[in-house]
């Protein structure tokens, strides 16, 4: 019992000794591009829209509302959380290899049966017997080469990765909705701008088939007014259509059933800021959540390697038995019948056809996929995070031209009606005003559309509310406490 106690004693001061280091290598970041600006950036900046919590962001009180319910209720974000669990769960398993266990056995049987040979059944024995055990087993695999620890690094980092892809389903969803609630008031802007149109059409259809009662018109004039107010009638359905369509939609995020929207501040109202700090991009690797969780996944491929190549080296694996066993029921109770046993065991491969080989060879391969994936990932950043940027700057020169064509083709309108009515002009010069104006109308809003667009993916390109705490990502109400942005 003494010498058994004394080579456990010396196992685990060796273990100890060895455990101080773990095969494999150690994790680095890959150098990835950093240039000093972006791409469509005036100069360096320290601070970033992204610092920017989302409700700082969108102004409008119903968007807020409406980005509140989703975080709560979207079926993406209850999907990200319950992968969040897992994969704690999945860590904490990995995590209790480090650890001896302990586990409890008891039993009982009655055979009439001799022992046979290599565990097959022996001959039948004179009288039948009763067997009674109770028994604790602990087992413990010595971390030597750091096999364990890999392993655990790895489930961690792949912990870590959940965690930012949640946060990333998050910005996602933010940003899904802010650019649906703002197609939804283009929508709206675009079926006042065909109503307005019908109306038009028709004052002017009216005006001409008053002329050609009259006998000052002909009927070409009145035909041309006619279908000029049919088309712009049949504009009206179509657009009423794809603002149900996007309600749904939305409804969709917010995890409710399709509804009605209401809505805040008209598209014209919305805030939108032409130029905006995108900060540094040597920041964005620590602020979007998609290069964090793929350098997490890096990480976890490196973690990997070491798992692998460790199968290489034999394992030390202790156990211990402590029970009681016997016949008879009396000597289990009277503790006459204890047992016990110590061992200590190197196993490791001799030959098993490549296969370890293959494992570990397959480690470095992945390895190399998810330091690809990662670099790829990080010059896709950077692209979107320049689009965004060169469109926000573009887009506003864009609607200053614009708008200044709206407001004439609205004069030349006015002018071409009112010429028209005193005889001074024929009935083309009235339509072409009109037929010029809707279709400019139509295009202003849909730059006021791309450019609350372009504010939305330059806000999520960044990797905006990169600061915020689990607790403060539900809202507006739990940031209070963060003192003021």
């Amino acid at each position: 019992m003494r010498s058994a106690r004394g080579w456990t004693a010396v196992g685990i001061v060796t273990a100890a000794l060895l455990g101080g280091c773990a095969i494999g290598p150690n994790y680095k970041r890959p150098a990835v591009a950093e240039p000093q600006t972006f791409r469509g950036q005036a100069m360096a900046e320290a601070a970033s829209l992204a610092d920017a919590p989302w409700w700082e962001v969108f102004q409008d009180p119903i968007l807020k509302t409406l980005i509140q319910e989703a975080l709560r209720n979207n079926y993406d974000v209850r999907i990200a959380a319950a992968r969040v669990q897992e994969a704690r769960a999945n860590f904490r398993v990995s995590r209790s290899d480090l650890y001896p266990s302990l586990d409890y056995g008891a039993g009982v049987s009655r055979s009439k049966i001799t022992p046979g040979v290599a565990g097959s059944p022996g001959g039948p024995a004179p009288n039948a017997t009763n067997f009674y055990y109770g028994a604790l087993t602990a087992s413990w695999e010595v971390d030597i080469w750091g096999r364990i620890r890999r392993s655990n690094e790895a489930a961690w980092a792949t912990f870590l990765a959940t965690e930012d892809a949640r946060r990333g389903v998050w910005l996602t969803l933010v940003s899904d909705l802010a650019q649906a609630y703002f197609e939804l008031l283009a929508l709206d802007v675009r079926l006042q701008i065909a109503r307005n149109s019908t109306d038009a059409y028709q004052r002017t259809y009216d005006l001409f088939l008053d002329r050609f009662n009259l006998g000052a018109a002909s009927k070409l004039e009145t035909s041309r007014a006619q279908g000029a107010l049919g088309e712009a009638q049949a504009n009206i359905p179509q657009l009423e259509s794809d603002i149900v369509a996007k309600e749904n939609q939305i409804s969709i995020l917010l995890g409710t059933t399709p509804g009605p929207i209401l809505r805040g501040k008209p598209m014209y109202e919305q805030p939108v800021v032409p130029a905006v700090p995108a900060g540094l991009p040597s920041t964005l690797l620590e602020r979007r959540p998609d290069l964090r969780q793929a350098e997490q996944q890096l990480v976890s491929a490196n973690a990997r390697i070491g798992v692998a190549k460790a199968e290489f080296f034999p394992k030390l694996s202790l156990t211990a038995l402590f029970g009681t066993a016997s016949p008879e029921v009396s000597a289990l109770t009277g503790g006459s019948a204890t047992i016990w046993a110590v061992a200590g065991m190197f196993s490791g491969p001799l030959f098993n056809a490549g296969r370890t080989l293959g494992t570990y060879r397959a480690s470095i391969a992945q390895w190399e996929q998810a330091r690809l994936q990662y670099e790829q990932a990080v010059l896709g950043a950077l692209r979107e995070v320049s689009d965004a940027l060169t469109a926000l700057g573009k887009l506003t020169d864009a609607e200053t031209g614009q708008d200044t064509a709206v407001k004439a083709l609205a004069e030349a309108v006015e002018h071409a009606t009112d010429r028209y009515r005193q005889g001074l002009a024929n009935y083309f010069e009235v339509l072409e005003a009109q037929q010029q104006l809707y279709p400019a109308q139509n295009t202003l809003a849909q730059i006021r559309q791309n450019r609350l667009l372009a504010y939305v993916r330059l806000y999520k390109t960044l990797g905006g509310g990169w600061s915020l705490t689990d607790a403060e990502w539900a809202g507006q109400d739990e940031a209070g406490t963060r003192g003021g942005r």
